[in-house]
């Protein structure tokens, strides 16, 4: 019997892909990317930065080592779907508990898989990321593209809201005699910057995404996080002044989104890049040491350099690439922020020490404070 379901990926410049549908039923839309990892697809499914997103794969065969708990994001996956050459049915490694299939069902996440996820990915390098939708339900070809050509833009659309949290809690409430108090604005977090952020001594409070400054001071924090996420962060004007408002109250740490987000607080402007950066094999060069990072990185928009004012804020780490903006500094307050995902592992470990210089400000920062009269 073949139990094998058909399914097609179409974009808006009319290009077709017939495969097999290897995740859940239905219709998906958003951007189409892809990702150069060759491994941490489940990183990847549950990053909410990849919300109005379908991911391609450049590895050829992703599932292999299956899908255990312990290695989720966020509370589920946010990307709007999947695309493989081959998605491996049957894993084989000790932690797995799912396969991917069974995890994509499970969570009603389309997937494709049995086109040339090359053809694809040459195609998104040289023409930009293109809108697209996959199905298993409609095949009608023209129908198909129409629906990509009509889905929204990435440009202009704010996800933060809908990955966002609701309301504010304590990553590891059972923490004691934490060295410093940390406010993350949830973006789009993701876990493993709250495991680092704990394991350098901080007891972390996650507000949502639209809390004051106000908010954030009334938990009394040595320092401010704001976090990774999806969409333009040309669209979040209701976030600028939140966090203008804490220039100069408490340390500041960005990353990813909350990096275009100080962008645009500082004054500057962020654009679209032309297919993104996403994958684990990106150079970016630490103008502070010489070194080159191997890092790992996803995301749409850069910040535009020359839209800073360079007497306040300065250029820390650039994209050998491209020469994009990958972190800045300001140059009299503790604010500081890179574009790439230090929280995760290429290296593995080449920039863990950002983590080590938010904790260093803080320290610094409350040894300059007053002491209260008792």
């Amino acid at each position: 019997m073949n139990t094998t379901r058909r399914a097609i990926l179409a974009t808006e410049n009319g290009l077709v892909f017939e495969g097999n549908a290897v995740g859940a039923e239905g219709e998906t839309r958003g951007e189409l990317v892809f990702n150069t990892s060759m491994t941490g697809y489940q990183e990847i499914l549950t990053d909410p930065s990849y919300a109005g997103q379908v991911v391609t794969m450049t590895c050829p065969l992703i599932g292999n080592y299956g899908v255990n708990p312990e290695d989720v994001e966020s509370r589920a996956p946010f990307v709007e779907g999947l695309v493989m050459r081959e998605c491996c049915m049957a894993p084989s490694n000790f932690r797995a508990r799912q396969s991917l299939p069974e995890y994509l069902n499970e969570h009603n996440i389309v997937a494709i898989d049995g086109v040339d996820t090359r053809k694809i990915t040459k195609m998104l390098r040289t023409e930009g990321a293109k809108k697209c939708v996959v199905s298993t339900v409609d095949f009608d070809h023209a129908s198909l593209i129409q629906k990509a050509i009509d889905s929204p833009d990435m440009e202009g659309s704010d996800y933060v809201k809908a990955v966002s949290v609701k309301e504010p809690y304590v990553w590891n409430p059972d923490k004691r005699d934490a060295e410093f108090t940390v406010v993350a604005f949830d973006y789009g977090i993701k876990y493993n910057i709250l495991r680092l952020l704990d394991a350098a001594g901080c007891k972390v409070i996650v507000l949502p995404a639209t809390a004051s400054a106000g908010d954030a001071l009334n938990h009394n924090p040595d320092g401010i996080f704001l976090s990774n996420g999806p969409g333009d962060p040309a669209a979040l004007p209701y976030i600028y002044p939140t966090v203008r408002g804490l220039f100069g109250k408490k340390p500041i740490f960005g990353i990813c989104l909350g990096h275009q987000i100080l962008g645009h607080a500082f004054g500057g402007t962020t654009y679209k890049l032309k297919f993104g950066h996403r994958g684990g094999n990106q150079p970016v060069m630490n103008h502070d040491t010489g070194a080159v990072e191997i890092s790992a990185q996803n995301h749409g928009f850069a910040v535009d350099a020359d839209s800073l004012n360079k007497s306040k804020v300065r250029i820390t780490h650039t994209n050998l690439n491209d020469n994009s903006v990958e972190g800045m500094e300001h140059r009299e307050m503790p604010i500081f922020s890179v574009q790439y995902h230090p929280e995760a592992s290429p290296g593995p470990h080449d920039s863990r020490y950002l983590f080590e210089k938010f904790v260093g400000a803080m320290r610094e920062w409350k040894t300059r404070q007053p002491r209260r009269q008792e």
